[in-house]
């Protein structure tokens, strides 16, 4: 018999229990929702709702049914509805009449959305945990190449000469905002929806701030109709990870470009690299075609929370029991590609003379050619009509601009010195580039810096 079978003569439709039920996916909350009780069930024992022999028999057959739990001696009965019902149930079977006390004052309404809140609050932490992770691997391997040079793209066409550390601290810039998103919505859900009941609070002297206190959380949520039916928290914390995949996917994307042999940048520790079935000869980058695949997964569990949420009334509906597959999905999607990904950073080896070679091609200099005439005295759109024709006559005559003869740059502009070649080296060309936030070792290095004390890597 159900919990809420009162008013009802028949059984719920075998069918229709399975399509109801939803222990399947929320019986992970076993903890949380146990912490929830034993809240509960405390603030009820000190208001003197409840006896204080009745607290401390649930407070004591919680605890058991968790160490139980937590041993493998009681398992979770999936013919349960949810995770809520099994554990009161339980409970009930164990201590008798004082289990039917704890849900005193109490609905599954603002009981869900507690245990949601504190769930999601540890997953946060995971999140976060993992993020900061593979920002440190990045920062680490960063350190390790300020003086590799590399060709820097616009429009996936070599650009202007950068360091391979300056290219590594754009992705771990992206990943502190990550983690920013993470900790904003960690302040924002920390509000106790326990004891806004149904929808419309409760009659009995219940002392709200009592169990947000308990919980951890930093105050009530101060209206009982928002308390029971806000997923705000969810749609973040999915947005949040949506973002943080659609960052891995892109790195993911430089990744197996920089594995093809068309690029050879870098080379993938053979344990985070598949082979062929047919061909011999192959290296796969699956683990990064994995994670841009999944972002598309996360992306999707996002949009499924803004479409369940999007036409729902005041106050608890039940289309919200589809708010926890989405979000649980998005959260261990986004952990596992975070787990797979930064030892797969760690592991991977740089080449660096191949870097160099691709930076050394297609004119990557160009700018700095123009900008050689602009501190001349020559105004920035002459110099850059003059270096493009000298990129027109070295492709023309298949050289490049290192290679032109000094005679060449003189009939271009009187204003070319022997001092060009230098102008136009690559290591000139990124030292020169020193300003905040640009590749010049110097300047990464500060940004490194900046990075790990604002971190506290």
């Amino acid at each position: 018999m159900k919990m809420w079978a009162g008013r009802f003569e028949k059984e719920l439709d075998a069918g229709i229990n399975d399509f109801n039920s939803s222990i399947s996916f929320d019986w992970v909350m076993y903890k949380q929702d146990i912490e929830g009780s034993l809240a509960h069930a405390a603030m009820l024992g000190a208001q003197g709702i409840i006896s204080a022999a009745d607290a401390a028999a649930i407070e004591q057959g919680l605890l058991g049914i968790l160490a139980d739990l937590e041993s493998g001696a009681l398992e979770i009965d999936p013919a349960a509805e949810d995770i809520h019902m099994f554990v009161e149930a339980e409970l009930t079977s164990r201590i008798g009449d004082a289990g039917k006390r704890l849900h005193t004052a109490r609905s599954r309404n603002d009981q869900v959305a507690t245990d949601l809140c504190l769930y999601l609050r540890t997953k946060i932490a995971e999140l976060t945990k993992e993020t900061r992770g593979l920002a440190a691997a990045l920062v680490g391997l960063a350190e390790g190449n300020l003086n590799t040079v590399m060709p820097g793209y616009t429009h996936l066409q070599v650009a202007q000469p950068v360091t391979f550390a300056h290219h590594l601290m754009a992705w771990a810039q992206m990943l502190r905002r990550d983690l920013g998103r993470l900790e904003d919505c960690a302040k924002r859900m920390n509000q106790s929806p326990l004891g806004a009941g149904a929808l419309a609070g409760t009659s009995y002297p219940i002392d709200r701030r009592a169990t947000a206190d308990a919980l951890g959380f930093t105050a009530p949520c101060p209206n009982s109709m928002d308390a029971v039916s806000d997923r705000d928290f969810c749609v973040e914390l999915a947005s949040a990870a949506a973002l943080l995949m659609t960052h891995l996917s892109r790195f993911s994307e430089e990744i197996i470009l920089w594995c093809s042999a068309e690029f050879r940048f870098i080379e993938l520790d053979d344990a985070f690299a598949t082979g062929s079935s047919i061909m011999p000869q192959k290296k796969n980058p699956d683990i990064t075609e994995l994670v841009r695949g999944k972002a598309g997964r996360v992306t999707g569990d996002l949009v499924t929370l803004l479409t369940m949420l999007k036409g729902l009334p005041l106050a608890y509906n039940k289309d919200l029991q589809e708010d926890k597959q989405a979000v649980f999905d998005a959260v261990e999607t986004a952990l596992a590609c975070l787990r797979a990904f930064t030892p797969m950073v760690n592991t991977m080896t740089v080449l660096s003379q191949n870097m160099r070679n691709a930076a050394a091609k297609g004119f990557i200099n160009a700018t700095d050619c123009a900008d050689y005439l602009t501190k001349k005295g020559m105004p920035f759109r002459d110099a850059y009509k003059i270096t493009g024709a000298l990129v027109a006559r070295c492709v023309k005559e298949n050289t490049t601009l290192e290679a032109l003869p000094l005679a060449a740059y003189k009939e271009a502009s009187p204003l070319f010195e022997e001092d060009i070649y230098h102008a136009i080296d690559l290591d000139t060309c990124v030292a020169g580039r020193a300003s905040e936030g640009g590749p010049a070792p110097q300047a990464v290095k500060r940004q490194i810096a900046e990075y790990k004390a604002a971190l506290g890597l």
